[in-house]
C-alpha cells in the first residue's frame, strides 16, 4: 500500500539561515535512512522555490490551449515544499512514519494514499488496464538501466 506524505508550509517556514539549513538536512538525512533502511521509502523529493513554478489552467482537458501563470505564488498560504512515497503495510504504519516525521512549527504533513490499479477493475474498461499497466511497465524499464 502506497501513501503519498507532501510537506505543506509557507515559503516563510523553510529556514534559509545556513545553520539552520544545516541542522534541517541532517534531522531529514537521517529520517530518510531510517526509511531507506526500513525498506518503505521509493522516492523522496524536496521542491524548489515558488518563485521558479507556474501554474496551468484549461478550459479544455483535450485542448492545448492554456493560461501560464508564473510564481512566485504570495496568494498562497501553504506550498508543497517537498514529498515522499513510501509503500508500507497498512495506514497505521503510513502514520507511524509520518508521525516520526521532523517537520517544524507551522508546517503540516499532508497523508494521502495512492490508488492502486487493481482498485479500477470494476470501473475501467479493461483496455485501459491493460494500457496502463503497459506504462508502469516501460517506466519500471527505464528505471532499472
Amino acid at each position: 500500500m502506497r501513501y503519498m506524505m507532501m510537506i505543506q508550509a509557507p515559503e516563510s517556514a523553510i529556514p534559509t539561515d545556513p545553520a539552520a539549513m544545516t541542522e534541517s538536512f541532517e534531522t531529514m538525512g537521517r529520517y530518510n535512512t531510517e526509511l531507506v533502511e526500513a525498506g518503505v521509502l521509493l522516492a523522496a523529493e524536496g521542491l524548489a522555490s515558488s518563485a521558479e513554478g507556474f501554474t496551468v489552467t484549461k478550459e479544455d482537458p483535450f485542448g492545448e490551449a492554456a493560461t501560464v501563470t508564473d510564481g512566485p505564488f504570495t496568494e498562497t498560504k501553504e506550498l508543497i515544499a517537498g514529498f515522499w512515497i513510501l509503500d508500507v503495510s497498512s495506514r497505521v504504519e503510513a502514520e507511524q512514519w509520518a508521525r516520526r516525521c521532523p517537520v517544524g512549527p507551522g508546517v503540516t504533513l499532508a497523508v494521502r494514499r495512492v490508488h492502486e490499479m487493481d482498485e479500477f477493475s470494476d470501473v475501467a474498461p479493461a483496455e485501459v488496464l491493460d494500457a496502463e499497466a503497459a506504462l508502469r511497465s516501460r517506466i519500471a524499464d527505464r528505471n532499472d538501466r
